[in-house]
């Protein structure tokens, strides 16, 4: 995969930064960590599936392959549970992650800036759910960043069941190794603030990447203004651990404005619900989910007694 990244990097905008995040990935990918022959050993065996094409019929990122080996490839893509974000149909199986990526992604993709042709930053990319979309949207380029390894392998899986892949792909960085480079176009950082100890210090670098008049797509946990401008849990949030920021709505958009953007717009304030959330056999373990993280008596506060995820979309630009 990072042969095909160089490839396509040397053709675009990151042709500059391609060595550089090349050999930093390679790094990323020596870590001792002993899932790593189980998870290669399921790559290995979805390479032997026939490949399809992949495009967005939601709510999944379908690959229309033919004939394959439905047990084994199940059996493979479970040796890479849990599946957080989706969902993916290949062929006649249907991968349901935990997350509904579509509802996530129908609420900002008619605001912001067409990606066709445009050089995309996706911070926090997971699996590369969201960063296959912009591609197959248009994008030149589309670039997911991702610290967890298995996800890192999951995005492998997936791309190894396509048939002429679209340009996106991942590697196992944080926003912290990129290069101070302002080569985006578009920069996405979505359900990643609210883990980040310094929020002042996340909205900078991802300025920092972004190309003049660069836009971000911001997407993160918010309160209602009625809770005060921010709310620090003092251990965890709808049983997440490391959730060091809830603010308001005002508030993040004066963070996002003290950084510097211009022209910032709220256009999306959406409840979390079971619907877009929920347990599913791919997510192994307990197959907890949110329903199960909220107050049984009172679907407006978590198990914490906090109130209820609420995500916004914020929208800028450099």
């Amino acid at each position: 995969m990072l042969d095909d990244f160089s490839k396509q990097c040397t053709q675009s905008k990151l042709a500059n930064l391609c060595e550089q995040l090349v050999n930093t990935s390679k790094q990323k990918f020596l870590v001792n960590n002993g899932n790593i022959p189980k998870w290669e050993g399921a790559i290995e065996a979805i390479k032997n599936q026939p490949q399809g094409r992949i495009e967005y019929q939601s709510p999944y990122l379908k690959i229309n392959s033919k004939n394959i080996d439905k047990d084994q490839l199940e059996y493979s893509l479970k040796q890479l549970m849990p599946w957080r974000k989706g969902p993916y149909q290949i062929e006649n199986l249907s991968l349901d992650s935990e997350w509904r990526g579509d509802m996530k992604w129908d609420r900002l993709i008619q605001n912001i800036r067409p990606l066709k042709g445009r050089t995309v930053l996706d911070v926090g990319a997971g699996n590369g759910y969201f960063t296959y979309l912009m591609a197959i949207t248009g994008a030149k380029i589309a670039l997911g960043i991702e610290p967890f390894l298995l996800f890192n392998y999951q995005f492998q899986a997936i791309r190894a069941l396509i048939n002429n892949p679209p340009n996106a792909f991942i590697l196992p960085l944080r926003l912290e190794d990129m290069p101070n480079e302002c080569v985006f176009d578009t920069v996405f950082s979505m359900g990643v603030l609210y883990h980040q100890k310094d929020h002042m210090q996340h909205l900078q670098q991802l300025k920092n990447t972004m190309a003049d008049d660069g836009e971000l797509v911001l997407e993160t946990l918010i309160i209602d203004s009625k809770y005060g401008d921010q709310i620090i849990p003092e251990d965890r949030y709808a049983r997440m651990r490391n959730v060091w920021c809830l603010p308001s709505t005002d508030t993040l958009h004066d963070w996002l404005e003290q950084t510097g953007f211009k022209n910032i717009k709220l256009v999306d304030v959406t409840k979390t619900t079971p619907e877009e959330q929920r347990a599913t056999h791919w997510i192994g373990g307990n197959t907890q989910s949110l329903k199960d993280f909220l107050d049984p008596n009172d679907e407006n506060l978590t198990i914490e007694g906090l109130p209820a995820p609420k995500r916004a979309i914020f929208i800028c630009n450099k």
